[in-house]
Order: structure tokens, then C-alpha cells, then sequence
């Protein structure tokens, strides 16, 4: 069957559970997610791996929209409201999750090195599950400005300790020569490079949108940019969600007016684009990996679950930000998916050739990560819910 059926039978199982979903008090993400469970290898196995491959160009469009839309909500004048704070809570949720996490596992394996991966994977969240939970509740408020900034700009630190943790991790299994040089040259380049190309294409479509008046062009010019970006940084090796956070946070500093107008334009087609990537990332997810967790995998949700809560609690409390941000922040960074899946599939490339100890830890850590982003694809969406029903910010039910 032709690729543009699966593309509509994802599209129509998605809404129908979206909208069942959200008769339950779901948010439709969660729908999303269990349709794509359905649809995939888990059950159906109708989006098998073959026509997944086939729609993967899909998962960079959504994240690129999506790292948009969430730059285009950190305006520096509300950021500076919330002071230095905002570093010191992603600092202290990222840094207590790794510590935890590492602390957890180290207790059980006895193995510092897995203890290390696995830490260091522990804080990279997944924006998409968050920001799309945001949007459809039109969330509004403190706590909704520290998700959004916390969400865009986590992974990036995430990228960083990672790259530290690995380094180590490899010293420690027998690899020295030139480990400390690659972690601080790799991470540095991407992130700056990121930033740096995000900030230029920026500039550049604002001084072009300013100047169009119809909403097609607007549209038109902004897809454009936003498939320059993300094709530029997916060749240079650069992360597509911070280069496309850094524009949307251009336009939301530098080209207010022209901000309002292109969210508008391109919310008016982002749903079906959202259905499919998230149909997509439940279609990746095998419940048959469930059984198989074990311990290890328990561990790492319960430690990662209470680094990034008591963590953005502490950063928050010690930053003085508001009270519903010290209560529910954590709840609503819980999802983690592309990033995480992204860096343990790093450690599959990287860490086989260093023997038996690193075939071991490859396989450890794949199966962990797969097997818990299937919990945290899951509650993620629905922390995201009930913190900003606790905080009082949800201004639309839909």
C-alpha cells in the first residue's frame, strides 16, 4: 500500500484518540501515543519499521515547529522577571536527576560506568510532549514561562553532561587518548553552532516577514526558513531543536508583531503534523519490552522521576520563584523520548569496540531507555496536565 494511506490511517486513528482521550480528562497527546501503540509492532503492526523509516522526515518537521513555538514563548522581559532563578532551577533538576540516577544505579550494578550513562541520560527531557500539552490548554502563568524556558533549554546542558559523563565512562573501561578534548570540543561546537545559525536565519526572516501582508506568504517564507534550519543543522551535526528554539526566540525578542503573526499561521496547520509524529513515537514503542525492564529499568524511573521533581523543587525554592512553581515544576518535565533515545543509541555506536564490558553496557543501556520512555511518553503528557491544572493556568478545556 502507498505511504500517503498509512499517512492517513495515522492522521485518522490519532484524532479518534485524541478526542476519546480527552473525554476521559486525557491530554490528547496521550491518545496520540496510545493509537500509535496500537498501530504499531506492539499490536497491528501496521506502521512496521519499514513505513515508519519511510515517515521519519515527519518527526524532524514536528520537533522543528515545535522548537519554534517554544522559543517564540521565552521573551527575555517575562525571563528577567523570573531572574537568575530560571538557571539555577534547569542546573539543579538536571544535576539532581544525573546524581540520583547514577547514585541509584551504582547501588545496584556496582558498575560506576553504566551508573555514569545512565545518569547522564536521565535529564534530557522531551519538549514536544510538554509544549503540545501547553498549546492545547493555552496555558498561561509562571509556571507555564518556566516550562517552556526549562523544556528549551535542558537538553542542551543534558548534550553537556552526557558528553563529561561518557568521557569519564571510557576512562574508566580503559580508553584515554584524547577522551577529555572530544567531550569539551563536540558539545561546545554543536551548541554554539546551534545557536549561532538559528540566531542569523532569524534575523533574516524577520526583516522579510515584516514586509508581507497576506498570511500565505507568511507561511510560505516561514516553512522555508524553517526547513533551511533544521536541513543545515541536521548536515552540520548541530541540534535542530536548539537552532530552531534560538529563531523562535529571535522573533519573540526582536519582531513582536511579526512573532504573533507567524505562530498564528503555522498553528493553523501543525495539528496534523503533531498527530503523526506522536502516532509515530508510539508506533516506535514495544510494550513486549515492559517484562524485560527489570530492576534496573524501575530504578531508573523512580530516581529520575525524583531528581527532576525534588531537583526543580530545590532550584525553585533557592531561586525564591513562586509557589507553584517550588510545588509543580518536576511534574511537568517528566516526558523523555528523542534525546534520550538519541544519546543511548550514541552509546551503541561508541562503546561495543571497547570489549565484552562495552557490548554489555550497550545493550543495558538501550534496553533501559527504550523500555522506560514508554513510561515517560506516557505520564509525561499527563504531569504536564496536572501541574498546570494545580497551578491554576489552563485557560481552554477544547
Amino acid at each position: 500500500m502507498d505511504i500517503f494511506f498509512f499517512i492517513g490511517i495515522a492522521i485518522l486513528v490519532g484524532f479518534i484518540g485524541g478526542k476519546l482521550s480527552h473525554k476521559i480528562k486525557f491530554p490528547s497527546v496521550v491518545g496520540y501515543l496510545i493509537a500509535g501503540l496500537a498501530l504499531g509492532s506492539s499490536f497491528l503492526n501496521l506502521l512496521h519499521s519499514q513505513v515508519l523509516d519511510k515517515l521519519v522526515v515527519f518527526n524532524d518537521l514536528a520537533l522543528s515547529i515545535i522548537a519554534f513555538i517554544i522559543g517564540s514563548e521565552l521573551n527575555l522581559s517575562n525571563l528577567k522577571k523570573l531572574g537568575k532563578g530560571i538557571i539555577t532551577i534547569i542546573f539543579s533538576e538536571s544535576f539532581f536527576a544525573f546524581f540520583l540516577v547514577t547514585l541509584g544505579v551504582y547501588l545496584l550494578t556496582k558498575k560506576l560506568y553504566l551508573a555514569l550513562i545512565l545518569g547522564a541520560i536521565a535529564p534530557a527531557s522531551a519538549p514536544a510532549g510538554t509544549a503540545v500539552v501547553l498549546q492545547e490548554y493555552k496555558a498561561k502563568g509562571p509556571l507555564t514561562q518556566v516550562l517552556y524556558a526549562v523544556v528549551g533549554f535542558d537538553d542542551g546542558l543534558g548534550i553537556i553532561i552526557f558528553a563529561f559523563a561518557s568521557a569519564i565512562a571510557k576512562l574508566i573501561m580503559g580508553k584515554n587518548a584524547g577522551i577529555m578534548e572530544e567531550a569539551i570540543k563536540g558539545p561546545l561546537l554543536e551548541i554554539t553552532g546551534s545557536l549561532a545559525l538559528g540566531a542569523v536565519l532569524g534575523f533574516l526572516l524577520g526583516f522579510f516577514v515584516r514586509r508581507l501582508r497576506r498570511k500565505e506568504d507568511i507561511l510560505t517564507l516561514s516553512l522555508a526558513t524553517i526547513f533551511i534550519l533544521t536541513g543545515i543543522s541536521k548536515f552540520l551535526h548541530f541540534s535542530l531543536i536548539l537552532s530552531n528554539l534560538t529563531l523562535g526566540m529571535i522573533f519573540a525578542n526582536f519582531f513582536l508583531f511579526a512573532n504573533r503573526r507567524v505562530q498564528e499561521v503555522l498553528s493553523s496547520i501543525a495539528s496534523p503534523i503533531y498527530i503523526i509524529f506522536f502516532v509515530m513515537a508510539g508506533a516506535h514503542l514495544d510494550i513486549k519490552l515492559l517484562p524485560a525492564m527489570g530492576i534496573l529499568g524501575l530504578v531508573y524511573i523512580l530516581c529520575r522521576t525524583a531528581g527532576l521533581v525534588g531537583g526543580a523543587s530545590l532550584g525553585a525554592t533557592i531561586s525564591k520563584s513562586p509557589y507553584v512553581v517550588r510545588k509543580y515544576l518536576g511534574w511537568g518535565i517528566l516526558s523523555q523520548a528523542g534525546v534520550a533515545i538519541g544519546l543511548a543509541m550514541l552509546v551503541v555506536t561508541e562503546f561495543p569496540s571497547l570489549g565484552v564490558e562495552g557490548k554489555d553496557l550497550a545493550l543495558k543501556v538501550i534496553n533501559t531507555i527504550a523500555a522506560t520512555t514508554i513510561v515517560f511518553e506516557i505520564l509525561g503528557p499527563i504531569g504536564v496536565k496536572y501541574a498546570i491544572t494545580k497551578a491554576g493556568e489552563i485557560r481552554s478545556l477544547k
